[in-house]
């Protein structure tokens, strides 16, 4: 066949490293500290069993009929209320429902990205975020980060270099890769930056509700005084990642150029969904539910970290995440993770290296590791079989 007849943006797509990575790890033997899948044990199933009856029961055929685009409107009412209490004012014409994350991320490039433009985000960043933009050719600008997030400084310096800058990617509370939360006073500064050079920020949170330590910090979005930020969510880490279920706030001329592309992508995200959700949150107390989830984390968190003390190399640096379900670890220079990686897999341990998540790919040192899907006995285990393969490689 031709590969002429196909797409540019065919070139720029490749399939998720982290997902061939997970195709790897499928084996029972193995213990994965790869992906970023929520603890399952704690999805409230008997809940959303009663839950799906109600809206069968009273709602039916509503739930089973084609809807709007924007979304159930008592889902979106709820969650202007939800983000009241993040600090956020709102309201439900600036809400759009959308099928994960994944497909706001994809709307952001067809929305703002030409060919050529640039993206700044974090370095490192969420991979899926960068292969979700890829697809419509940008190049990429990344800012180094510290323990407080993004550096203004720097920021600031990209931003005076790239007059053809759509956006800036942030992940501000427990980011993906690195679990860093962006300090306060960086919040404030990352929306004067914006305003003053005229470009938008992306604010992805989906992990901001899974705070177990530290203070709680209001989002980038609380500071927005021009309507540049652009606020993503979803349920898949407090609730259900299986309904694929997550939302959009934006303002209104932004707005206005979201829907009609989200229309043209899939008509509406999943009603009978939607629906689910919004009577979970009418029947049952969702902040009981999340409660659940930090007491867990904070808990594998902590026994992870402790077990990396105990087996690693006093040598390796790792971040201390205060919530949601990654830490990063840092290796000293020269110390290929990709050989680490391999030689992990035959000792039936596995993470995530981490050069891709470099939108540049010019580090490859360090690695992610999750901690919210394997039991007690598996992350000692695991973090005991990695500690003896980074000593074998450190210690040569």
């Amino acid at each position: 066949m031709n590969d002429k007849r196909f797409a540019k943006r065919n070139n720029f797509i490749t399939s998720s490293e982290i997902r061939e990575i997970l195709k790897v790890t499928q084996q029972p033997e193995i213990i994965s500290f790869a992906g970023g899948l929520p603890a399952p044990e704690l999805f409230p199933i008997e809940e959303i069993k009663k839950a799906c009856i109600e809206v069968l029961n009273t709602n039916g055929e509503a739930a089973l009929q084609y809807s709007t685009t924007e979304g159930y409107i008592p889902l979106r009412i709820a969650i202007c209320k939800r983000m009241a209490n993040l600090q956020i004012t709102t309201s439900l014409d600036n809400i759009l429902m959308i099928s994960g994350s994944q497909q706001a991320l994809d709307l952001m490039g067809k929305v703002f990205i030409d060919e050529g433009d640039t993206i700044i985000c974090e370095n490192p960043t969420y991979l899926a975020a960068i292969n979700a933009f890829k697809t419509y050719m940008p190049s990429f600008k990344g800012v180094s980060m510290d323990e407080e997030g993004m550096i203004m400084e720097e920021l600031e310096k990209v931003l005076q270099n790239t007059p053809n800058a759509k956006f800036i990617y942030t992940i501000p509370d427990f980011q993906n890769p690195t679990g860093r939360t962006m300090a306060l006073e960086r919040r404030k500064k990352i929306v004067e930056l914006a305003n003053k050079y005229d470009v938008f920020i992306l604010e992805d949170n989906p992990y901001g509700e899974i705070r177990f330590s530290g203070e709680k910090l209001p989002p980038v979005k609380h500071f927005d005084t021009e309507g540049r930020v652009i606020y993503l969510s979803t349920f898949s880490k407090i609730f259900a990642p299986g309904l694929r279920l997550g939302w959009m706030c934006a303002d209104k001329p932004i707005m206005e150029k979201l829907v009609p592309l989200k229309q043209s992508a899939d008509l509406h995200t999943d009603v009978f969904s939607q629906m689910i959700t919004s009577k979970y949150l009418e029947m049952f107390d969702i902040e009981e539910h999340i409660e659940k989830i930090r007491e867990i984390y904070r808990h594998r968190r902590q026994l992870m970290v402790d077990s990396m003390d105990k087996y690693f190399p006093k040598n390796i640096k790792h971040t201390l995440p205060d919530g949601g379900l990654f830490l990063w670890v840092m290796l000293p220079e020269g110390i290929d993770c990709e050989r680490i990686f391999d030689k992990a897999i035959k000792n039936n341990v596995a993470f995530v290296p981490g050069t891709p998540f470099f939108p540049n790919r010019d580090h490859n040192n360090q690695f992610r590791l999750n901690y919210s899907n394997m039991p007690d006995n598996r992350i000692v285990e695991g973090i005991k079989r990695l500690g003896e393969v980074l000593k074998s490689e450190l210690e040569k």
